[in-house]
């Protein structure tokens, strides 16, 4: 349960700072540095969120899903 918090709350930061980097992007029309500082900690916070998704598969926390398929029924 803790894991799927902290990706919660992970992925709309992941969002904000990509956000934000645009909005320096065009505000700054790229001279400054702020869209940079915003881009690595994008960046930082995504392969964060991937190790820690990969470490809770490794110890069990975290279990593959995948996709619910239909069962085909047989001709009556």
């Amino acid at each position: 349960m803790l894991g799927k918090i902290i990706v919660i709350l992970l992925f709309p930061a992941i969002l904000y700072a990509l956000g934000s980097s645009f909005v320096f992007l065009v505000k700054d029309g790229g001279e400054g540095d702020r869209m940079v500082r915003r881009l690595s900690w994008r960046v930082g916070l995504s392969i964060g969120m991937i190790l820690l998704l990969w470490l809770g598969y490794q110890l069990g926390w975290v279990e593959p899903q995948g996709l619910a398929t239909a069962v085909p029924q047989a001709a009556g």
